[in-house]
């Protein structure tokens, strides 16, 4: 079986480092690597070529000959204006990060290629899969990112610092959303000497948040807030008002604001309003990672802005900006998530495995995934 990694086009990580590449080859797998694929990751060809891979300068033969397609990114348009899934083997399968819930027209035409298309970041939170969940994986970078831009735009120390001129108070961080990317983000920050408080709607991170020494803010919503996969689920008006009156009572006294709170495949809810965002102390700073879904602050717009005195950083694609150690990580999901299908030397689609049903988007020319399907439907 064929394995290709494309360079990626707006991305600089790679699907597949030469760690797992010599996995794949001692596994009796051919791969290819598009020429310069690993290079913004520091990973030269010669590295790949070690451990066995091929090196292909030709992207449009790179595809057309591939089983199975490795991306970081969804597929799009390449330099030449072709689309990557057109360029695609009929039939292939597809390992990537593909969004399916908010991208009809790619889940479209995934199917019309009869791809075997398999979104990594629909991957269920259970515990056999933990191994191969790339957003945990990329969510912990994020929270790591975003602290360290935060304070790179905070016009003061983070840490306590008693000098000769006095002893000048440590930041206060408010952190919304205790997912992995948020626990991240309170990590990083008590780190650099901050004190951190974090709110969550789900009750059950409590501990997680207080066994890393931030504050807890409980809601008590008395409403179960996430999916049996473990995704975040949407609030009803009502808990979404509480949640809104709380935080703002939270925010007046933050200094920084990271904000994580997503929906898969919804608008990204607003915790953040315009009036909070004017009842901050001036110089204090917001970084939204919910930026790509809309937004978790009603004033995000694209490029960092200052509203009212306070920094507003749009934070999009923070694992890119770290992409060896990245790379690293995605890569070894991206390949634990191959092995799973890999069975008897032969790619198993097996549509009963909880993992694949979970994963799996379109087969045979058909959209298969229910919940893809129901959003498209509606």
């Amino acid at each position: 079986m064929k394995i290709a990694v494309p360079k990626e086009q707006h991305d600089a990580r790679v699907a597949a480092t030469p760690e797992t590449v010599d996995k794949m080859v001692k596994a009796g797998l051919s791969v290819a690597v598009e020429t310069g694929a690993g290079q913004a990751a520091g990973l030269d060809d010669s590295d790949y070529v070690k451990v066995g891979a091929q090196i292909a300068p030709d992207v449009v033969a790179l595809l057309s000959d591939a089983d199975v397609v490795l991306k970081v990114q969804r597929p799009g348009l390449n330099a030449a204006g072709r689309h990557e899934v057109d360029l695609m083997k009929e039939g292939a399968a597809l390992i990537s990060v593909l969004q399916p819930l908010g991208d009809a027209e790619l889940v479209r035409r995934l199917a019309a290629r009869k791809i075997t298309a398999l979104a990594a970041d629909l991957m269920p939170r259970i515990t056999r899969a933990q191994r191969m969940d790339v957003l945990s994986a990329m969510s912990s970078v994020s929270g790591y990112k975003a602290v360290l831009l935060a304070a790179a735009a905070f016009g003061k120390f983070v840490p306590m610092m008693t000098t000769a001129a006095g002893t000048l108070p440590p930041a206060k961080v408010l952190i919304l959303g205790a997912g992995v990317a948020g626990l991240q983000a309170i990590a990083t920050a008590k780190r650099l000497g901050a004190t951190v408080e974090a709110f969550d709607t789900r009750p059950a991170v409590k501990e997680q948040v207080e066994s890393l020494g931030a504050t807890f803010v409980e809601l008590g919503l008395g409403q179960q807030a996430e999916d049996a996969g473990g995704y975040a689920t949407e609030l009803s008006a009502d808990h979404i008002q509480k949640e809104k009156e709380l935080i703002g009572q939270r925010i007046k006294a933050a200094d920084i604001v990271i904000t994580t709170a997503l929906v898969p495949g919804k608008a990204a809810p607003v915790l953040i309003t315009a009036e909070m965002v004017a009842s901050m102390k001036k110089g204090s700073v917001i970084v939204d990672l919910a930026v790509e879904q809309g937004g978790n602050c009603a004033l995000t717009q694209p490029g960092q802005t200052i509203a009212h005195g306070v920094t507003i950083i749009p934070a999009a694609n923070l694992p890119a900006t770290v992409p060896m150690h990245a790379s690293q990580m995605y890569a070894k999901v991206i390949a634990a998530f191959l092995f799973h299908l890999w069975v008897d030397k032969t790619l198993k689609i097996d549509p009963n495995d909880e993992i694949t049903k979970g994963t799996l988007v379109t087969h045979k020319g058909e959209i298969v995934h229910a919940a893809v399907k129901a959003a498209m439907a509606g």
